[in-house]
């Protein structure tokens, strides 16, 4: 590689990271800082790149977008919102368009222009809106729920965008009813026939992909399906984003949906923000500054004519004023896949460069403003209509079950302990989510109805995506050592408040585990043994209460009495055993106290003392050793011995 274009590439991602750390610090989302590293890194900055040496890497950025919205699409989901989804969705989204292409019109432009801006300037926020609908916790109330239904039919309507902007460029010549109609056509069949391809074929392949429990094999066929099919639409002439979204779509309802969007979401991530610098570069500050009062009226009148509408839409249906008003300012900014949009129109002729530049800073000025819009929505509708009472109730959650029952708990491993806490789980009306690695396990408890999904537990993103940050409390039911510990950091940065309760095979890692952010360690094996005393003690006539406060002191004291065990023929020199040692008259101890004995030296711990037949506990420091003392010891084999030898020769 030339060190000039390897020193420019560096520097552009310099440029990028310091953006985004600056930009976020003032509230305002990343795309901003890609977009202004364009700038930077364009024609209109240093020029080291052009849009035309990016178009390639930038356009695989849309594929994975599309890819990773087709596994969020939902046809139950659609299905249970369909009259907001169909109904407002498509009003809004027509209503806007049509205003837009009309005046688009009026100014000179022709029909295909029209259409790219009406469609561009229609569409708000996905990204920006959720985030903020879901950090307010507002996406359970009303205007959450009707704006992520204008949202949802905003990104339905991209698609068949997709499919139109490639035909409507046609190298010049003029194109017909016909022609487009073929084009559709051409599109359903792709559709169908990729449905009908991968619903057999692609769960199969991943079925395969996840019982060879190689991470590395399962990103790989993820992009490999995504780039395949985006390919195979490209060469009927449709767009490679229409390929990736019926991938997308079709691994959707799968088990894998949370593992394939947890994987591809860093590979999605960073070519989109490749995208947005490639849109960057597309600005010309000489004609935004030419032009900038026209920037200026054409933002208001976007945010104004946007916001009208949906408001309007609104009250036609009967919504409050506050619910309406919310709704509309929260969906007033122009979104990213209005880049997607002007972007390929650019690339197909479809739109002037000059006319494009606008209209993307336009875009980025109502991006920039959509957070303090959105976290103010509420607010400013108070502040419109004039009265302060009354609104808690008008904007509270619709049709959300109150319910008196305990927070979420993750469950992380679906095997033998896991299923076990399931069940008693469910049957206390206990909400549960679980993540397992066991493709057939996780196949047979969906199959099931159990709310059982397919991820590593040891990934920041599948822990995101299951909505960790919402649980009450993780139980890591795995007992590797490493996988737990690796778990544990992720639950605890992304949980502070949670409990985390880890499960182990014994007391090794106990400490370790516990200083690493866990709420309580259970060792297995130990539990067992203290759940056996208890019957014991129980059928022994011990009363329960006594018991119960026994075994939870011995949980308190790491379970001492569970550690140091008398030898036998079949020693494990690994573990601590306990051994006796009986003080004869000339043993060296005799007369000492036992702060006298270097304790922490010999390695060993001195469990109790029995004399004339009585065994005393935790003996203090100045107890003095007498002839015929036995002391209980506890260590490794050769520190027993060492201890032995000093406590009778000195």
């Amino acid at each position: 590689m030339d060190h000039s274009i390897f020193i420019q590439i560096l520097s552009m991602l310099v440029i990028a990271i310091v953006a985004i750390a600056m930009l976020r610090r003032i509230g305002l989302p990343p795309i901003l800082a890609y977009l202004l590293t364009g700038v930077l890194s364009g024609p209109s900055g240093f020029h080291w790149f052009t849009q035309l040496q990016m178009q390639s890497v930038a356009e695989l950025g849309v594929v994975l977008l599309m890819f990773t919205l087709g596994l969020e699409f939902s046809v139950p989901r659609l299905w249970a919102m369909r009259r907001t989804v169909f109904g407002l969705g498509s009003a809004q989204m027509i209503v806007t368009a049509v205003l837009a292409g009309a005046t688009t019109l009026l100014l000179s432009q022709n029909g295909v222009s029209a259409l790219v801006i009406g469609a561009a300037i229609a569409l708000s926020s996905t990204a920006i809106v959720l985030k903020l609908l879901n950090e307010q916790g507002w996406l359970r109330r009303r205007h959450g729920e009707l704006s992520v239904s204008v949202l949802l039919f905003q990104d339905l309507a991209v698609v068949p965008l997709l499919i139109v902007l490639p035909l409507l460029s046609n190298d010049g010549a003029p194109i017909g009813s016909a022609d487009i109609a073929w084009g559709l056509l051409k599109g359903i069949l792709a559709f169908i026939g990729l449905m009908s391809f991968g619903k057999w074929v692609l769960p199969r392949i991943f079925d395969e992909v996840a019982r060879s429990r190689s991470n590395e094999l399962f990103v790989l066929s993820t992009l490999v399906v995504a780039l395949v099919t985006g390919a195979f639409t490209q060469w009927l002439g449709l767009s490679m984003a229409l390929g990736a979204f019926i991938a997308g779509m079709l691994l959707g309802e799968s088990q894998y949906r949370r593992q394939l969007e947890a994987d591809i979401r860093p590979f999605r991530d960073l070519l989109m923000g490749l995208f947005f610098i490639s849109i960057g570069m597309l600005l010309d500050f000489g004609l935004v500054m030419q032009y900038w009062w026209q920037v200026i009226l054409i933002l208001l009148a976007v945010v104004i004519t946007k916001a009208a509408v949906v408001y309007g839409l609104l009250k036609l249906v009967g919504e409050p004023f506050k619910v309406a008003m919310s709704t509309a300012i929260s969906l007033a900014q122009v979104g990213e896949f209005s880049f997607v949009l002007l972007a390929l129109a650019v690339n197909y002729q479809l739109l002037e460069n000059q006319i494009s530049t606008i209209l993307v800073m336009v875009a980025v000025l109502s991006m920039s403003i959509a957070p303090w819009l959105v976290r103010n929505s509420v607010t400013i509708a108070k502040k419109l209509q004039g009265n302060h009472k009354g609104s808690h109730q008008e904007l509270a959650p619709a049709n959300v079950p109150h319910s008196d029952s305990q927070e979420l708990v993750l469950i992380l491993g679906y095997g033998r302990v896991g299923q076990t806490i399931a069940r008693f789980l469910k049957t206390e009306a206990v909400p549960y989510m679980v993540l397992d690695l066991d493709p057939t396990r996780v196949s047979e408890a969906r199959a099931a109805a159990e709310p059982v999904y397919f991820g590593d537990a040891c990934k920041l993103g599948i822990l995101k995506q299951i909505g960790i940050r919402q649980a009450n409390m993780v139980v890591l039911t795995f007992c590797e050592p490493r996988q737990s510990e690796e778990c544990l950091a992720l639950c605890r940065k992304l949980a502070p408040d949670a409990k985390i309760l880890v499960r182990t095979r014994d007391d090794s890692e106990l400490t370790e585990l516990k200083e690493a952010g866990a709420t309580q360690v259970i060792p297995e094996t130990l539990e067992g043994s203290l759940m056996l005393v208890s019957q014991v003690l129980y059928q022994c006539g011990v009363p329960l209460a006594r018991i119960l406060k026994r075994l939870e002191s011995e949980r308190r004291n790491h379970y001492q009495y569970l550690h140091g065990f008398f030898s036998g023929a079949e020693t494990d020199f690994t573990l601590d055993l306990l051994h006796a040692v009986t003080l004869t008259t000339s043993a060296s101890a005799v007369g000492k106290m036992l702060v006298d004995i270097p304790w922490e030296t010999l390695g060993v711990e001195l469990r109790a003392i029995r004399r004339s037949g009585a065994e005393f506990d935790n003996p203090p420091e100045d107890w003095q050793l007498r002839k015929n003392d036995i002391l209980l010891l506890v260590g490794k084999t050769h520190q027993i011995e060492k201890a032995e030898e000093y406590l009778l020769q000195g």
